[in-house]
């Protein structure tokens, strides 16, 4: 691991800001129901267009997207592409869909950058049910949002995850 963070987790300077930990906390919870119910649209409909949903591998956590290998690094027309391959029947690995659950906890806001969106965090388990599989994934989530007229939209997400391997497959075939 590196000794210095990269500068797609540095911290910059936070202001205070006027989105609440609750509203963070609702948009959150939306996004984990959504996920539980396979309701992929309208999940992916929570996302800005220039949105990053990025899960580095488990031995980088604080990895460079744009230099080192990721189980994820999806844009907004990646997760377009997602969501068209989770919903169909092609989709092997999740068709039959998995049966979720998507554990959201310790919501902080922790302020808002120069450009205006609000920093968060939060810890998650997602539990993975499939056939005699049964898959518990844990870590942290490390969130931008952006107020827009209609609430809040996820900017970008960073899923660090806990665990050092991903057994038994070595893969994510789901949304974390």
């Amino acid at each position: 691991m590196s000794a210095r963070r990269p500068a797609v987790l540095a911290r910059p300077e936070l202001r205070p800001t006027e989105v609440t930990r609750g509203e963070v906390e609702d948009l959150l919870f939306l996004e984990a129901h959504l996920l539980d119910e396979w309701r992929m649209e309208e999940w992916l409909e929570l996302w800005a267009e220039d949105a990053e949903y990025v899960v580095p591998t488990n031995d980088n956590p604080d990895a460079d997207p744009d230099n080192d290998l990721m189980y994820i690094n999806h844009d907004h027309r990646l997760l377009k592409g997602l969501v068209v391959r989770l919903m169909s029947v092609h989709a092997h690995r999740e068709y039959p869909w998995s049966k979720t659950r998507h554990v959201v906890s310790n919501v902080r806001v922790l302020g808002e950058d120069e450009s205006g969106l609000v920093h968060a965090d939060a810890v998650f388990m997602v539990w993975r049910f499939r056939n005699q599989d049964r898959d518990c994934y844990v870590g942290r989530y490390d969130i931008r949002v952006r107020r827009t007229g209609s609430g809040l939209e996820l900017v970008r997400k960073w899923v660090t995850l806990d665990a050092w391997t991903l057994a038994p497959y070595g893969a994510v075939s789901i949304v974390l």
